[in-house]
């Protein structure tokens, strides 16, 4: 387990957001990211979460629309992690991991790609 700072690692989460290619983020339309401490039940399990409507869900989406949200939880990440090389390698994979669910790509097919 490593111990860190939310700071600092918010500082690790938009560092490894800035490392991801760019056709990735760049059609990121109304999505906001967000740093938390820990999922609302309390566990250590989950590591992000995209709360939001698929791109390929956004038949009536418009102007207005509160923004998505991909969420990276600080505590479970650094639970499941030795060294910070680890921590930058399973942020790498959440952010990429929901940024798919953004478009529309689901767990049983992340997991065929290996980003589960």
């Amino acid at each position: 387990m490593i111990d860190m700072d939310a700071d600092a690692f918010e500082r690790l989460v938009i560092d490894e957001l800035d490392r991801l290619p760019d056709d990735m983020v760049e059609g990121l339309d109304n999505v906001v990211f967000v740093v938390e401490d820990r999922p609302e039940d309390g566990s250590l399990d989950l590591l992000g979460l995209y709360d939001g409507l698929a791109l390929t869900e956004r038949d009536r989406y418009g102007m207005g629309e509160l923004p998505d949200r991909i969420i990276v939880y600080r505590e479970p990440h650094l639970a499941q992690c030795e060294t910070e090389d680890d921590l930058r390698d399973e942020i790498h994979t959440t952010l990429v991991h929901e940024i798919a669910h953004f478009y529309g790509i689901d767990d049983e097919r992340l997991h065929e790609l290996g980003w589960a």
